[in-house]
């Protein structure tokens, strides 16, 4: 029997041959396999109706055609039939089941059957990147996380991923920034917390900026110095930029957060000066009120409202590095795709972006890559406004982090109270950070989400301690009787799944690569947590109706490969999603 980690990909193969043997039409079917209602079978197609449609014939009797004409190896693998109008229907045998529990049984294993999907692809992908000079806060979680999730997704499915940490450490704020440190820094304070030293400082500055025009014009006139390559600006955002990467990285360490580039605004300014020109001599910019931008005659909004690439006193802006940034990973690192893992609230700048790029590449002869704005929601307190302090200020994500820590702590005390303090803090630190990942990561990430910890930190619901929680009951199925899980001797002599319980946690399994694809294809990352919630609680009603260890060895080693399956694929689904996992809690 033919085995594929895929067998969704497997099944529409097999149809589309089918398909063609049958008589359709070349390019009128669509398979259009998908998982289907447990009470159907494993998976569903549903392609016929349309191809039926087209033809003007009645569907079932080209579904049946269809099923006649499947080969001998995929009927071995599922029963199949034909519902309704024109439905085909797959149902996973036993025997199939097994062999692919036997295949893939290791991370290993897993990786190498979803490799193909993405394979000789490079994907970069733009997140995270806070500000210099400020502290990261709630607003910054969302990128972090979906941005993390999506890349360990797509390097999991073959892709070559790039990480860069596309910092803002060369904008308008560092005009204001620099005039006030001039004029009044506080070394003590910078010392001991630089980057509050630093926030306090932009806000003299800007507020000094907002009261008064000629401030406003020297911020500005620093601004320039600084993109002028003035040696005593350099070395001023030089320490300011260092002391920022640092703060910085002491989050993404919590987080598990890492980049293989961190390449700011900064990098890109010796290089907006080909973006001027090329814009220029392909006619695709124009001067309007000193500066040069672009419209887009075409576009309902954009027709009047012109993307800005070089402001009237020369400096550069967004757009400019935006464009500039995009050359670069071409050119670079040969990017098939750019993703943008930034809030929704900036949809029109890349829309526009985007649309600038495509006329660009076209007018100078470029493959233009794949550009894609990952959008999110924002993060509402119970006020179902942004989440904020009880005074308006923007949480800090390190304290976010650290409540949601002690939280943990709290909750881990309460369930195992005898295990050592060190461990019950180090358990309470992968719990608490994990929670809030998590918490993020279950939301489709185009909507807003409501913060609550009591929902977050708890043992009850679709949370990360429910996982985390299940995964070490399972370790310690193992642990209790000595083995290693996924020990090739514990599972010598399984059989094929057979109680209900059973082989509705195989079933559950095999779905693991379908889950994949729609995670990485949508890039939504909330998909992959919902099965991984629902393989948890499939889990606990297959251990509640089967003893595992039991006197018939064969038995207990089918048992045995089911429980370390399922621990494979927990710990493998939620290492994707960035969470790190326990051995016991």
């Amino acid at each position: 029997m033919h085995l594929a980690f895929d067998l969704i990909g497997e099944l529409e193969q097999a149809l589309a041959k089918a398909a063609a043997a049958a008589g359709l039409e070349p390019g009128s079917f669509e398979p259009g396999v998908r998982t289907s209602d447990p009470r159907h079978g494993d998976f569903q197609a549903n392609g016929v109706l349309a191809a039926a449609k087209r033809a003007g014939k009645p569907p079932r009797p080209m579904a049946e055609a269809v099923v006649a004409h499947l080969q001998g190896d995929l009927r071995e693998g599922f029963e199949v039939s034909v519902a309704g109008p024109g439905f085909i229907n797959f149902s996973a045998r036993p025997a199939m089941l097994l062999a692919w529990l036997k295949a893939f049984r290791s991370r290993d294993d897993l990786a190498a059957g979803a490799s193909a999907a993405h394979k000789g692809e490079t994907w970069v992908v733009d997140y995270s990147s806070p500000n210099a000079a400020k502290q990261m806060h709630v607003g910054h979680l969302r990128s972090a996380v979906i941005g993390e999730a999506v890349s360990r997704l797509l390097a999991f499915t073959g892709a070559r991923v790039v990480r860069d940490n596309h910092l803002g450490d060369w904008g308008t704020q560092y005009g204001k920034l620099i005039w006030a440190y001039k004029r009044m820094i506080d070394e003590g304070a910078l010392e001991r917390d630089p980057i509050a030293e630093f926030e306090r400082l932009y806000k003299a500055g800007n507020t000094a900026a907002e009261a008064d025009p000629a401030v406003m014009d020297e911020a500005r006139a620093e601004l320039v110095k600084l993109q002028g390559g003035d040696p005593e600006n350099l070395a001023l955002w030089e320490r300011i930029n260092r002391a920022s990467l640092s703060a910085f990285q002491g989050i993404y360490d919590r987080l598990g957060i890492r980049f293989d580039e961190t390449l700011g605004e900064s990098f890109y300014n010796d290089k907006v000066g080909r973006v001027y020109a090329e814009l220029s001599e392909a006619g695709i910019s124009s001067q309007s009120d000193g500066a040069q931008v672009v419209f887009h005659p075409e576009h309902p909004r954009f027709k009047t409202q012109p993307m800005i690439v070089r402001k009237s006193d020369g400096a550069a802006n967004y757009a400019t590095t935006d464009l500039a940034t995009i050359l670069y990973r071409t050119e670079h690192f040969r990017a098939d795709c750019i993703l943008y893992v930034v809030d929704k609230r900036q949809g029109d700048h890349f829309e526009q972006l985007f649309l600038t790029a495509r006329k660009w590449y076209a007018k100078t002869g470029r493959s233009v890559p794949r550009l894609v704005h990952v959008d999110f929601g924002t993060v509402l307190g119970e006020n179902g406004k942004p989440l904020k302090t009880r005074t308006g200020d923007n949480i800090r994500l390190r304290d976010l982090l650290d409540e949601a820590t002690e939280r943990a702590y709290l909750l881990v005390t309460q369930k195992s109270p005898d295990f050592p303090e060190e461990e019950r803090r180090r358990i309470s630190e992968i719990v608490g950070v994990g929670s809030v990942q998590y918490a993020d990561l279950t939301q489709n990430r185009a909507s807003d989400y409501l913060f609550s910890w009591e929902k977050m930190i708890s043992l009850e619901g679709n949370t990360a301690a429910y996982l985390l929680y299940a995964l070490a009951r399972i370790r310690s199925i193992f642990r209790r009787q000595g083995l290693e899980c996924g020990d090739p001797a514990a599972e010598a002599g399984a059989g094929v799944p057979e109680t209900p319980a059973e082989v509705a946690i195989a079933r559950k399994l095999v779905k693991f690569a379908d889950t994949l694809r729609l995670s990485t294809e949508t890039l939504c990352p909330h998909f992959l947590c919902l099965y991984l919630y629902e393989l948890a609680g499939e889990f606990s009603t297959f251990y509640n109706a089967d003893k595992v260890i039991v006197e018939d060895p064969a038995v207990r080693a089918r048992r045995l490969m089911l429980c370390a399956r399922t621990l494979l694929i927990l710990e493998t689904g939620l290492g994707l999603l960035g969470l790190r996992t326990l051995e016991r809690m």
